[in-house]
């Protein structure tokens, strides 16, 4: 009878306070100024590369380490905002390729800002995320989704 004495609500990832939820989703304590000067500069460089002709280099470099937590909201628009240039400047043919050449992560990575550029479809071209989430979904398979969908980390 001793165990019904154990409150395991308290013991629940729910439970946890808001602010050591965050500082576990983030890894690290970041200011915003530093994440937002990272997001610049990944943006800039991501630029230079589409300009260059390297799509797959520009679609892998936006997807790395993107803003996690609560107080990046700006950050996180800027980052999504490269994403999608990246996704719209790339043709349809060189979807499949591309996304075959993305590790587990990135592509998980990239389910994420597929999911936010569907939440916000007047400002992005709905087809060009359906056509790229066809293609991820039959390379990294379902699980991609379902990883996704129960990730507590947004971009």
């Amino acid at each position: 009878m001793a165990f019904r004495k154990i409150d395991i609500d308290a013991l629940e990832e729910d439970a946890l306070g808001q602010d050591e939820l965050d500082f576990q989703e983030i890894g690290e304590a970041r200011s915003r100024q530093e994440v937002e000067a990272q997001v610049n500069s990944r943006a800039q460089e991501v630029r230079t590369l589409l300009q260059r002709g390297n799509t797959g280099g520009a679609l892998s470099s936006s997807l790395q380490s993107p803003p996690y937590g609560r107080g990046f909201e700006a950050a996180k628009a800027r980052n999504t905002q490269t994403v999608m240039e990246v996704l719209n400047s790339i043709k349809v043919a060189e979807v499949a390729q591309l996304v075959k050449n993305l590790n587990p992560e990135e592509q998980d990575v990239l389910m994420k800002y597929l999911y936010a550029g569907m939440a916000a479809p007047e400002q992005n071209n709905s087809g060009v995320l359906l056509a790229w989430h066809e293609k991820l979904t039959e390379v990294a398979g379902q699980g991609c989704i379902v990883r996704v969908i129960t990730d507590r980390r947004t971009v």
